[in-house]
């Protein structure tokens, strides 16, 4: 009897854990997106511009949408919807920022995150702090993956 109340309470914390990570990764897409989304997007593509990876003609329209993305994802993550696959979505979006945020100081750019609009220059810090959403993400995508939230199992069958 012992043994399973324990592994109840394991499940509850788990679950506890996972929803109060998807619900800080949904306030810091928020913040990201409404940091970006109150300022002119021009501002937002000249950041862009700055990482050297996107083409001149794909900086409008990236500059005018992910911050719209990441309010949407945000919310989604918050909401709770489809909590796999958004999450599983906001890991891969770090993974990706994170990678290009490496890459630009690998090779000495001297320039903002962009994260959380302008004046949030790339450096030690901000690596750590998004490195440390990147596995807050992965974190609760894992644990998403490996909770309950899909279909309830079969009963087995009652024999007398």
């Amino acid at each position: 009897e012992e043994l399973p109340r324990q592994e109840t309470r394991r499940t509850i914390m788990g679950q506890k854990l996972i929803i109060a990570g998807r619900l800080i990764l949904g306030a810091i897409f928020i913040f990201a997106a409404w940091s970006k989304l109150h300022a002119p997007w021009i501002e937002f593509a000249g950041g862009l511009n700055a990482f050297e990876i996107l083409p001149e003609s794909a900086l409008e329209p990236v500059a005018r949408t992910l911050p719209w993305f990441e309010l949407f994802l945000g919310m989604a993550l918050i909401s709770g919807i489809w909590q796999r696959w958004f999450t599983l979505m906001a890991s891969l979006l770090l993974a990706f920022f994170f990678t290009v945020m490496v890459r630009s100081y690998a090779i000495g750019l001297k320039i903002d995150s962009g994260c959380f609009g302008p004046g949030d220059a790339l450096g030690p810090k901000t690596l750590a702090r998004d490195f440390s959403m990147l596995a807050l993400a992965v974190a609760v995508t894992i644990g998403s993956f490996r909770g309950s939230s899909g279909p309830a199992p079969e009963a087995e069958p009652v024999t007398a």
